[in-house]
């Protein structure tokens, strides 16, 4: 689901106080992943998508959350007593894993080169990560693998933007993105054996909380490459979506999610 433009430019916005070359400066400390991370944190991401998932397992038992992020997700799926493994390769993301009371066992790798044990957990979850878009049945083997009871996706399914953080709040012409839901482009490449047993779609808002709009207009600039001659015009359209909050200001992003889930006791998966 696309975020409406069409009255943004009817709304008031934050002033944009600091001047380009200061914020282009700043904008260069903003880490992607670290981005996304603080923006699931203030969204309702984690209360739409665990209940679905929940409905779908009879229990979690020994976790294994393969590019696990900021580990929200997995640590409202994780079971009592039970064990929770973490796949990730960023330091950055490791370190907020590690700030959890009870944190999950970090393995520092890729997927693909993680060292797991084979029926080593009861429910593999792979949330949001690249991983199901660009090699789903080779990714979905190792899952298979590493999984006793159940396999689960968590995939984009809106129609829009799914790369760059905050891409949602733009244009399609300025972001580029295929806007392809990403729950298509997994099922189309998965191999017809590999398909999963269900799939259940949930809607949930980004809700990323940034100090200020434009160092945020600015770093999405620079990844976008636009000139020094534009940058006003992303500062604008920014502020003019930008809501007041505690944090500074908030900019909500509308957005659904696919959980798809293979069952080992259903047979016949990725054969």
């Amino acid at each position: 689901m696309s975020v409406p433009f069409g009255s943004d430019a009817d709304r008031a916005g934050p002033e944009i106080a600091p001047s380009a070359t200061q914020c282009a400066a700043a904008s260069q400390t903003i880490d992607p992943i670290e981005l996304y991370a603080a923006g699931i944190d203030s969204s309702d991401y984690v209360a739409r998508v665990a209940p679905l998932i929940r409905q779908r397992l009879s229990q979690t038992g020994d976790l294994l959350d393969v590019g696990a992020g900021g580990g929200q997700l997995g640590h409202a799926l994780r079971g009592s007593n039970r064990r929770w493994t973490a796949i990730e390769p960023s330091a950055r993301m490791r370190a907020r894993l590690a700030r959890f009371e009870d944190p999950p066992f970090i393995i520092a790798s890729g997927w693909d080169s993680a060292d797991v044990a084979t029926g080593g957990h009861d429910t593999v979850l792979a949330a949001n990560i690249a991983a199901p878009l660009q090699e789903p049945n080779a990714f979905l083997l190792r899952c298979l693998a590493w999984a006793r009871r159940t396999v689960i996706w968590v995939v984009p399914a809106q129609h829009g933007p799914r790369g760059m953080c905050f891409a949602g709040c733009l244009p399609a012409s300025w972001h580029g993105e295929d806007e392809t839901p990403g729950v298509d482009v997994v099922l189309r490449a998965l191999a017809p054996s590999a398909q999963p047993h269900s799939v259940a779609i949930g809607e949930w808002t980004f809700s990323g909380i940034v100090a200020d709009v434009a160092e945020l207009a600015n770093y999405l600039a620079d990844r976008l490459g636009w000139p020094d001659s534009r940058r006003p015009d992303m500062s604008a359209h920014l502020a003019r979506q930008a809501k007041p909050d505690a944090g500074g200001y908030r900019l909500d992003i509308p957005r659904r999610s696919a959980v798809l889930v293979w069952a080992h006791d259903r047979g016949g998966v990725g054969d």
